[in-house]
C-alpha cells in the first residue's frame, strides 16, 4: 500500500509519552511493532526514582489502529513490583507472520528474562513464562551477571526463525565489558536457544552492547552493534543462518556511532528496491550536559537509506535536528515509516522530555523537496 498523494514527501511528528507525566519521571526505551492485524503497539520503559536504568521502571504500551495516527491511553503492560526488586527493561516484540502472534521478550533487573505472547494485537499478553536458561548455555564461555534483551524490535526470517539481539556483562551492576550476540527460537516461542557470541571486548572493539538486525536479500542476517569503540563507528557482522557461522565484526565507516541505541528495518522487499533503513544520532559532538566519558551528543536523529544490503548508505535525511537519542522503526500497513525516538532534554542527556513517533514517506527520504 502506499500514503495519500496529500501525505506524501511529508513527516509528522506526535509526542506519545511525556517526562513527569503519568506518575514516573521519565520514558526511555523506545519500542515498536506492527501486529499481524494491522496494529501499532509503541512500548517504553516508564521510569521512575531519577530515570535510571537501575530505577523502578515498569513497561507501557501505547496501541494505534490507524498506522500511527491516533493512539490509545497507555496502559500498563509489565509491572516491576511484580517481579520483585530491580526494573523491568529492554522490552523487544516481533510480530510472527505465520501464528499471527506478537512475541514479546523482556528482563528483570538484568538478571532473569522472560517471554510472553499476544494473540489480540496487544490487547493482552500471556503470562510471563521464565526463559533465562537459555542465557545460562553462555556461561560456559563468559560468566555474566547482567544480561539485556534488545532493546528495540526482534526480527522473524523468512524461514520462520525469530531472532533477538542480546548483550552481557561481566561487570557487576554496570554494562561494561560485555559481549554481543542472539538467542533465537525455532518453534514460534515455544523454546528458546543462544547463539554464537558475535563481538567480544578486546583492544580493537570496546564494550560491545546494543544491537539491531535485518535479514538481507540472500537471506544472510545482518547485525549491527552498539560499542565504545576508539573508532565511533557502528560495528556489522553476517551470518547465514541469524545464530551461528558470524563473519569477523568490522567497522561501517559511513554510520557514527555516539554511543546509542540505533534501528534497523527492511522498508521494501528485494524485488521492489530492497530499501533497508537505519536510524540512529548522525554526530560525533560533545556539547549536552551529562555525556560519559567516551559517550557523543545525542542529537541529529537521522535516517539513512541502503539499496544494497548495508553495504552502501546513499540516502539520508535528519528527523530531529535538536536532542534525540534511542530510536525503534516500523513499517505501518500504509507503507508509512514510523520512527519512535527520544526527543528533546530536560536536565541533561538522557533525561528526555519526549518519546516522539515520527512517521513520514519513504520518498521523503529519498527525494527532499
Amino acid at each position: 500500500m502506499s500514503l495519500p498523494a496529500d501525505q506524501v514527501n511529508q513527516i509528522t511528528k506526535t509526542h506519545l509519552f511525556t517526562a513527569r507525566e503519568g506518575g514516573y519521571w521519565t520514558y526511555r526505551i523506545p519500542g515498536l511493532a506492527v501486529t499481524p492485524g494491522g496494529v501499532v503497539l509503541a512500548t517504553t520503559e516508564a521510569r521512575r526514582g531519577k530515570g535510571g536504568d537501575w530505577d523502578g521502571n515498569d513497561v507501557l504500551m501505547r496501541r494505534s489502529l490507524d498506522g500511527g495516527v491516533t493512539w490509545e491511553p497507555p496502559k500498563l503492560v509489565v509491572r516491576h513490583e511484580d517481579y520483585g526488586p530491580g526494573p523491568i527493561s529492554n522490552f523487544v516484540m516481533i510480530p510472527d507472520r505465520v501464528t499471527g502472534v506478537v512475541h514479546a521478550l523482556f528482563c528483570h533487573n538484568y538478571s532473569r528474562a522472560f517471554y510472553m505472547s499476544s494473540s489480540d494485537d496487544g490487547k493482552h499478553f500471556s503470562s510471563p513464562r521464565d526463559i533465562t536458561a537459555a542465557f545460562e548455555t553462555f556461561r560456559a564461555g563468559y560468566d555474566w551477571n547482567v544480561i539485556a534483551t534488545g532493546p528495540g524490535h526482534g526480527l522473524q526470517l523468512s524461514n520462520g526463525r525469530l531472532i533477538v539481539p542480546i548483550w552481557m556483562s561481566n561487570g557487576g551492576r554496570r554494562h561494561r565489558p560485555s559481549e554481543a550476540s542472539v538467542i533465537y527460537s525455532d518453534d514460534h516461542g515455544a523454546s528458546w536457544h543462544a547463539g554464537d557470541v558475535i563481538v567480544r571486548t578486546d583492544d580493537e572493539f570496546r564494550f560491545p552492547s546494543e544491537a539491531t538486525v535485518v535479514e538481507l536479500s540472500d537471506g544472510r542476517v545482518l547485525i549491527n552493534v552498539r560499542t565504545e569503540s576508539d573508532r565511533q563507528r557502528r560495528v556489522v557482522s553476517t551470518s547465514p543462518d541469524g545464530a551461528t557461522g558470524w563473519t569477523k565484526p568490522r567497522f561501517d565507516e559511513q554510520l557514527l556511532d555516539p554511543v546509542c541505541m540505533a534501528s534497523l528495518i527492511r522498508a521494501t522487499p528485494p524485488d521492489a528496491g530492497n530499501h533497508i533503513l537505519f536510524t540512529n544520532p548522525d554526530n560525533l559532538e560533545r556539547t549536552l550536559p551529562g555525556l560519559g566519558e567516551v559517550n557523543r551528543d545525542r542529537k541529529r536523529l537521522t535516517v539513512k537509506v541502503s539499496t544494497d544490503d548495508c553495504s552502501s548508505w546513499t540516502a539520508s535525511r535528519v528527523i530531529e535536528e535538536g536532542p534525540s537519542g534511542y530510536s525503534d522503526l516500523a513499517i505501518a500497513p500504509d507503507g508509512a515509516i514510523l520512527c519512535l525516538y527520544e526527543c528533546g532534554i530536560i536536565e541533561r542527556m538522557a533525561d528526555d522530555k519526549h518519546l516522539t513517533l515520527a512517521r513520514f514517506d519513504l520518498d521523503w527520504v529519498l527525494n527532499p523537496s
